[in-house]
C-alpha cells in the first residue's frame, strides 16, 4: 500500500503492463495454497462467524415456540369455547329456572310478611287511638272531678266559716253572760 498504486485483491497480482487482466498468483484452484486459504476461511467462519448457527437456532426456537404456543392457545381457546357452551346451554337455564322458582317463593313470603306488618301496624294504631281516647276521657273526668272537688271545698269552706261565725257569736254571748254573772258577784 504505497504511494499512488492501485490495490489488488488478496491472492491476485496486477499485470506488469497495467492492463485489466488479473492472474491468480497462487495457482490453480487445486493448489495447496488455495486449499489452505479455503481451510482458513472455514476455520474463521466457524470460530468467529456465528450468524448461521444463531440464525438456525433462532429459527428452531421461533418454530418450536410458535407451535407449542399455538397448540397451548388452541387448547385454551377450545376449553373456553366448551366452558362457554356448557354455561350457555346448561348452567344459565338451570340458574334462571332456580331463580324464578325461588324468587316467586321469596316474593310470596315477602308479600305475606308485608301484609302481616301492615295488620300489626294498623292494630297498633287502633290501640294507640283507643289509649289516647281513654287518656283524653280520663283527663276530662279528672278535670270535672277536680272542679267538683274545688266547688265542694268552697262550699265546705263557706259552711265551716258559717259554723265558725256562729260558734264565735255563741262564745261572745256566753262570755257576755259570764261577764254579767261575774259582774253580779263582784258587786258583793
Amino acid at each position: 500500500m504505497s504511494g499512488g498504486g492501485t490495490e489488488t485483491p488478496l491472492g491476485c497480482e496486477a499485470s506488469p503492463g497495467g492492463g485489466d487482466k488479473k492472474r491468480d498468483s497462487l495457482g490453480t484452484a487445486g493448489s495447496p495454497a488455495h486449499l489452505i486459504i479455503k481451510d482458513l476461511g472455514e476455520i474463521h467462519s466457524r470460530l468467529l462467524d456465528h450468524r448461521p448457527v444463531i440464525q438456525g437456532e433462532t429459527r428452531y426456537f421461533v418454530k418450536e415456540f410458535e407451535e407449542k404456543r399455538g397448540l397451548r392457545e388452541m387448547r385454551v381457546l377450545e376449553n373456553l369455547k366448551n366452558m362457554i357452551h356448557e354455561t350457555n346451554e346448561h348452567t344459565l337455564p338451570k340458574c334462571r329456572e332456580t331463580m324464578q322458582e325461588n324468587l316467586n317463593q321469596v316474593l310470596k313470603r315477602l308479600q305475606a310478611a308485608t301484609d302481616s306488618v301492615c295488620r300489626l301496624q294498623q292494630r297498633e294504631q287502633e290501640r294507640k287511638k283507643i289509649h289516647n281516647d281513654h287518656l283524653i276521657a280520663s283527663e276530662k273526668q279528672h278535670i270535672i272531678q277536680w272542679e267538683d272537688f274545688m266547688k265542694e271545698q268552697h262550699n265546705r269552706q263557706s259552711e265551716v266559716d258559717e259554723e265558725h261565725r256562729k260558734a264565735m257569736e255563741r262564745l261572745k254571748e256566753q262570755y257576755a253572760e259570764m261577764e254579767k254573772e261575774l259582774a253580779k258577784f263582784s258587786t258583793f
